[in-house]
C-alpha cells in the first residue's frame, strides 16, 4: 500500500503473507519522470511513447543498411520475407520485453541475476556484452565510412576517430536527448524518404517484390549466410534487455487496468515504430535489387553492385540527389549510427547493472564498448579496406544472430512463468507462438554453423591432422552451443519475482486514503543510467 503520510511513492513489495512492505525502495523522487496518469483515456498513450521508438533505432542502423544493400544487390527481392518474418517476430519479441518490466518491476538481466547460479549467470553477462560490442561493429565502420564519403579520410583513420564520437555525443546530450533524437531521427528518416521517392524511378515490379515478401526461398550460394545477417541485423539480443529496462522509467498505476493498459500501449507503440523500421529496410532492399539488376547500369555502377557496400552505396540515391547523392546519404549514415550509440549505451548499462549489480558513468561505459569494438574494425580496415570492413559488418550481424536464443530462451521462460508473471502469464497461443519463432531461429542458426562447418572440412587443402583436430574442435564448440541452449530451455524456473503484479485476486485493495490504484514510482537507479542532460524547469 502506499503511505499517505510520507507522501512518497512506493513499489508494492511481496513479503510472503500478503502485507506489504512501507520502506520505499526509491530514496529520492524528484526525478524528471514521465507520469501516467490514472484515468481510462487514449491520451495516455502519449506518456507511454518512447521506448519502443529509441528500441527500434538498433533495426535502421548502418548493419541493417549493410545487409540490406547486400541482399537486394545479390539476390534483388529473394530475401524480402526475412525482414517481414523478422519484423513480425521483432514485434511479440519486444512486446513480452515491455510486459516483463511493466508486470514485474524489474528488466531481464535482473531476473537472469536472481534465477540462474553464478557461473551461468556470468556466461550470459559475457555472451551479452558480446552481442552489444558485436551491435557497435557496423556503428564504428558505418561512422568511419560517412567520414570518408565526408572529407576524404581513409576508412582506417575514420574507425579511429569514431572513439571521440562518445564526447561529442555527450557534449550534445547536454542540450536535452530528446532533441538530439529527434535531430538523428529526422535525418535517418530523410534518407528513408530518399529511398521511397528513388523507388519511382527504379520501379521495381510489383508482383515480383510481392512474391519476395510472402514466398520464403534461399537461392544460390551464400543466401542462408545473408538471410541470417539479415536475421541478427534486425531481431538483436541487446534489445530485448534495454526494452524490459526503458519501460521501468515510467510511473504507471499498479492497478489491472493499470498494467494491462501498459502493456496494451507498449505493444501499439512498438508496432507502430518497428513497422516504419520495416518500411525502411524493404525500401533499401527494393530500391537496391532493382537499380543493381537494372540492364540500364554503366560499368562503374555494375562494379559497384558486385561488392556493394556502405561505402559506394550513394550512388543508389543519384536520381533523386544528384551529385550531393554521396553528401546526404553519408550525413544520414553518420546520424544512423550515433543514435545506434545511444542505445548500444543504454543496454550496456542496464546489462551491467542486471547482471553484476555494477554500475560506470556513462561516457566510461560508452568507451569501453567502443574500444573493443574499434580493435577488430581498424584490424579489418587496414588489411582488407572498406570491402573487408563490409564484410566484418555481415559478420557482426551472424554473431548477433547466434546470441540471439541466450535472451531470448530466458525471456520466453520468464514471461511464460505463472511465478513471475501471475495473471498477465502469457497465454497458450501467445507461448506457442513465440516458442515456435524461436526454434525457427535456432533451428536456422544450427543448420547453418553445422552446413558450413562441415562444408570447410570437405573443401580444404590442409593436412589431415589439421583437419581432424579442427573437426574436432569446432563440433565441440557446436555440443556445448546446443548443451547450453538445452540448459536454458529445460531447465524449470526456480525464483518467483519480488515485486507483487496485482491480479484479479487482490484488484480490491486500496490505500489508506481510499483510492481505487496504486502508482509505481520509476525505477530511479534505472533514470539515473541514462544519459546525461541539461536540467530544465518545464515539464517532459
Amino acid at each position: 500500500m502506499m503511505g499517505s503520510n510520507s507522501g512518497q511513492p512506493q513499489f508494492i513489495a511481496s513479503t510472503g503473507n500478503r502485507s506489504f512492505s512501507n520502506a520505499p525502495l526509491i530514496q529520492n523522487a524528484d526525478t524528471n519522470q514521465i507520469v501516467v496518469p490514472d484515468r481510462k483515456s487514449w491520451k495516455n498513450f502519449f506518456a507511454y511513447m518512447g521506448p519502443g521508438f529509441l528500441v527500434s533505432i538498433a533495426y535502421i542502423d548502418p548493419g541493417n543498411f549493410e545487409t540490406d544493400l547486400q541482399a537486394g544487390a545479390q539476390y534483388k527481392y529473394g530475401l524480402l520475407w526475412i525482414i517481414l518474418v523478422a519484423s513480425c517476430a521483432a514485434l511479440v519479441i519486444q512486446s513480452l520485453a515491455a510486459n516483463l518490466g511493466v508486470v514485474t518491476g524489474k528488466h531481464l538481466a535482473e531476473h537472469c541475476r536472481t534465477e540462474y547460479p553464478r557461473g551461468p549467470n556470468f556466461v550470459l553477462w559475457v555472451l551479452a556484452e558480446i552481442a552489444i560490442v558485436a551491435c557497435d561493429i557496423p556503428e564504428v565502420i558505418g561512422t568511419a565510412f560517412a567520414l570518408n564519403m565526408l572529407v576524404n579520410i581513409p576508412v582506417w583513420i575514420g574507425v579511429l576517430l569514431t572513439g571521440l564520437s562518445t564526447l561529442v555525443l555527450l557534449a550534445l546530450q547536454q542540450y536535452g536527448v530528446r532533441k538530439l533524437e529527434f535531430l538523428i531521427a529526422f535525418l535517418v528518416l530523410t534518407i528513408a524518404g530518399c529511398f521511397f521517392a528513388e523507388m519511382n524511378y527504379a520501379k521495381p515490379v510489383a508482383s515480383e517484390v510481392l512474391d519476395g515478401l510472402f514466398v520464403p526461398q534461399l537461392k544460390g550460394n551464400g543466401a542462408t549466410g545473408l538471410a541470417i545477417s539479415l536475421l541478427g541485423a534486425m531481431v538483436m539480443p541487446h534489445n530485448l534487455f534495454l526494452h524490459s529496462a526503458l519501460v521501468l522509467s515510467r510511473k504507471i498505476p499498479r492497478s489491472v487496468r493499470g498494467i494491462k493498459e501498459a502493456c496494451r500501449f507498449y505493444m501499439i507503440e512498438s508496432g507502430f515504430a518497428l513497422m516504419v523500421a520495416f518500411l525502411i529496410n524493404i525500401s533499401v532492399i527494393s530500391v537496391s535489387g532493382a537499380v543493381c539488376n537494372s540492364s540500364n547500369l554503366n560499368q562503374e555502377d555494375q562494379d559497384s553492385c558486385e561488392d556493394l557496400d556502405l561505402n559506394k552505396a550513394s550512388f543508389l540515391l543519384r536520381n533523386v540527389l544528384g551529385s550531393w547523392s554521396s553528401k546526404l546519404f553519408a550525413v544520414a549514415l553518420l546520424a544512423s549510427g550515433q543514435s545506434s550509440t545511444i542505445t548500444g549505451t543504454y543496454a550496456g548499462q542496464y546489462v551491467m547493472q542486471g547482471f553484476l549489480d555494477l554500475r560506470l558513468t556513462p561516457w566510461i561505459r560508452n568507451m569501453l564498448t567502443r574500444c573493443l569494438a574499434i580493435v577488430p574494425s581498424l584490424i579489418v580496415a587496414i588489411i582488407g579496406g572498406s570491402a573487408g570492413a563490409g564484410k566484418l559488418i555481415i559478420i557482426a550481424s551472424m554473431i548477433l544472430s547466434f546470441e540471439l536464443p541466450f535472451a531470448l530462451i530466458p525471456l520466453l521462460k520468464f514471461t511464460s512463468s505463472k511465478t513471475k508473471m501471475g495473471a498477465y502469464v502469457n497465454s497458450i497461443a501467445v507461448s506457442a507462438i513465440t516458442w515456435i519463432i524461436g526454434s525457427l531461429i535456432m533451428g536456422i542458426n544450427i543448420y547453418y554453423l553445422m552446413t558450413s562447418f562441415i562444408h570447410l572440412l570437405l573443401h580444404n587443402h590442409w593436412e589431415l591432422v589439421a583437419v581432424v583436430f579442427l573437426g574436432i574442435f569446432g563440433f565441440s564448440g557446436v555440443a556445448i552451443y546446443l548443451a547450453a541452449i538445452a540448459y536454458l530451455v529445460f531447465r524449470p524456473n526456480k525464483e518467483a519475482t519480488h515485486l507483487l503484479a496485482l491480479t484479479s485476486e487482490n484488484q480490491h485493495m486500496v490505500d489508506y486514503a481510499g483510492n481505487t490504484s496504486m502508482y509505481c514510482l520509476p525505477r530511479e537507479d534505472i533514470v539515473s543510467m541514462q544519459l546525461p542532460q541539461r536540467r530544465q524547469t518545464e515539464d517532459i
